[in-house]
């Protein structure tokens, strides 16, 4: 059955579109079908991550009655299918969020996973994704306040009955700055779907307009989105914590090894 999940992160820059691209991307890579969808109307992302920053049908058309939801799908060259957003401000004026949850219904009708980068914050705009989807990914940081966010983003989950299938969490450095696993998971009681380290790798992958999992296919934070897709399919895989590398160990990732 055809699901819809909604990647929340609460607080902004956490590398929530870089998420739902490369979990989008991985599902793809293990035979899926999806869609992504770029619900992020004021400062979309998905679209410019890709190389597809202005299309002529975007999503906001199709939420003002101006295009069908067929026209506004686009195929990256990796198979993967994309619902880009409007980058003008202007196209955002009289949109009624609420027709979202129209549009996550018929995508469920022709596709197996739809993937919405919702916005940041827990505003109209985010809601309107939470209502929409099925379940919830939480992104989020080791760091205290991102953690705290997206706790409260569990918290509005919890009061309008939409479950939480796991939280991802990104930009890990493992250093005495960062809240520990441990702690993350105590304060957010759902499960780790995965950690993705703090690399080059992810930030070369924005410079070449791809997924992370298609740049740098043997990264450790290639491998760590492909397994959290695999658990998002319900396969029992266990999350690893990324370790400290030391000169060797980074001249080793460097050279694809590790």
């Amino acid at each position: 059955m055809a699901k819809t999940y909604a990647i929340i992160s609460g607080k902004g820059g956490v590398g929530k579109t870089t998420t739902t691209v490369n979990l989008g991307h991985a599902l793809n890579e293990l035979g899926e079908d999806v869609v992504i969808v770029d619900a992020n109307l004021t400062t979309p992302n998905v679209g410019i991550h890709l190389g597809a920053p202005i299309v002529p049908i975007n999503l906001n058309h199709v939420l003002d009655g101006q295009a069908k939801l067929e026209d506004a799908i686009y195929e990256h060259e990796s198979g993967t299918k994309i619902i880009p957003a409007s980058l003008s401000l202007n196209e955002t004026e009289k949109i009624d969020y609420q027709r979202l949850i129209d549009i996550s219904k018929g995508l469920k009708k022709i596709t197996n996973h739809v993937l919405i980068d919702s916005a940041a914050g827990l505003g109209e705009e985010a809601k309107a994704s939470i209502y929409a989807c099925d379940e919830i990914i939480l992104v989020t940081n080791p760091e205290m306040s991102a953690v705290t966010d997206a706790l409260k983003t569990i918290k509005l989950a919890e009061e309008i009955d939409k479950p939480v299938l796991g939280v991802i969490i990104t930009r890990y450095r493992g250093n005495r700055v960062d809240m520990s696993i441990p702690n993350i998971k105590e304060m957010l009681e759902v499960p780790i779907l995965g950690i993705i380290p703090e690399t080059d790798d992810v930030k070369e992958s924005h410079v070449m307009k791809n997924a992370v999992i298609h740049t740098h296919p043997r990264s450790e934070a290639a491998r760590t989105y492909v397994n959290s897709a695999r658990k998002i399919l319900g396969e029992d895989i266990r999350v690893e914590t990324p370790l400290k590398l030391g000169v060797f160990g980074k001249m080793m990732r460097g050279m694809g090894l590790r």
